[in-house]
């Protein structure tokens, strides 16, 4: 090895001039001042509250921002001058740019992805705040929205993957090679992960079909929910009692399931009593209405009482129907109208209550309870 100035010379290759340290640290520093001023400008009180951009991309971007600032600075105060005489350099050399090239299309991917997941968000907050007639498709658009990004940031990353890649001279030289053996590669890797593939059709097709949305009500396996996430390969629902339920999306492409939003939210509640035939229908349904008049779930809509079935052990059947804004209001409505017509049947009908019938010797027990008139 000869050393001559600034000149460091092993074998046949040298290098004149090594990296500035100074000046790299300079650069780095200037750049991470630039993006901290921009963070602070887009929180200040003068464009921060004006501007619904700034807090999302401040929220998502900062550090992504830094990273990206750093590594692209690094690039360009990192330039060493190199004798081009002679193509071999030190491994010093190939290692720094190897690694900057990795690191500024990692930290640019990062950034890229948190921007236009910044931008999204401002989308579907003010999609959230949608109610009322506009709520049902501002749910579909949500739906779409939030599948979309993710598919967006997956081929993002894949690309980016494959950049990261082809900075390896090795790789390069490979790359026909596996051009040239793309079609029975395809056919492996497609039955291999057929489904994975699947479930990601699935789940554009859910996204698009507008068959399910997020915060819609379904009844899945006898289960009642809501739809609380909903992504390329899976479904969440949130269950009454705050469970969990994952299925995978194609679930919902090949099994029938319930949908009780899917064109409204509206939703009409059944109660069901068994009570003696001496039961006065008429004043019964009467008592209904005044109830749900003075009920605040109750939509002002439908509602009627009827007799549904003759039960074979000598009651009859009734079925009060009424309407409520939501699923969530229709399931109190029903357990507050059936508690109510119970107590009033006891308090004013106890005759009508029902009662256990055993055959005992050719005779019903029970009969002189209950009037001698309910064997039939």
């Amino acid at each position: 090895m000869r050393h001559s100035g600034r000149s460091v010379v092993k074998g046949a290759y040298s290098v004149s001039a090594l990296p500035n340290l100074l000046g790299l640290v300079v650069a780095v520093a200037v750049a991470v001042a630039a993006v901290e001023i921009v963070r602070r400008v887009l929180q200040s009180r003068l464009i921060g509250p004006r501007w619904g951009l700034a807090e999302p991309l401040v929220r998502r971007c900062t550090w992504p921002g830094f990273a990206t600032a750093v590594v692209v600075a690094a690039n360009l105060a990192y330039e060493p001058t190199v004798d081009r005489r002679v193509p071999i350099p030190p491994p010093w050399v190939e290692l720094v740019d190897r690694a900057l090239a990795l690191l500024t299309i990692g930290c640019v991917t990062w950034l890229v992805i948190q921007a236009a997941y910044a931008i999204t968000d401002v989308v579907l907050d003010r999609l959230m705040a949608v109610e009322g007639d506009g709520d049902r498709r501002a749910r579909r658009i949500r739906t779409q929205i939030t599948l979309v990004r993710r598919v967006a940031a997956a081929v993002v990353i894949v690309v980016a993957l494959g950049a990261m890649l082809f900075t390896f001279p090795s790789v390069r030289a490979l790359g026909a090679g596996l051009l040239a053996s793309a079609g029975i590669v395809g056919v492996v890797a497609g039955i291999a992960a057929q489904s994975t593939l699947g479930n990601l059709l699935a789940g554009l097709q859910l996204a698009f079909s507008d068959a399910i949305r997020l915060d819609d009500v379904v009844v899945v396996r006898g289960e009642w929910g809501r739809i609380e996430e909903l992504t390329l390969t899976y479904v969440v629902l949130r269950l009454w009692d705050e469970r969990r339920l994952v299925l995978p999306v194609s679930y919902f492409t090949q099994n029938p399931f319930e949908n009780w939003t899917r064109h409204g939210s509206r939703v009409i509640g059944h109660v069901y009593i068994r009570v003696e035939w001496s039961v006065p229908v008429d004043e019964l349904r009467t008592e209904l209405y005044h109830f749900l008049r003075e009920h605040p779930l109750w939509d002002q809509k439908d509602w009627i009482l009827q007799v549904t079935d003759l039960l074979p052990n000598g009651l009859v059947e009734l079925r009060a129907l009424m309407s409520a804004a939501d699923s969530a209001s229709a399931w109190d409505l029903k357990c507050d109208a059936r508690e109510h017509l119970l107590a009033y049947i006891r308090r004013e009908h106890p005759e009508a209550v029902p009662r256990f019938r055993i055959v005992d010797g050719g005779r019903w027990e029970g009969e002189e309870r209950s009037g001698g008139g309910d064997r039939a």
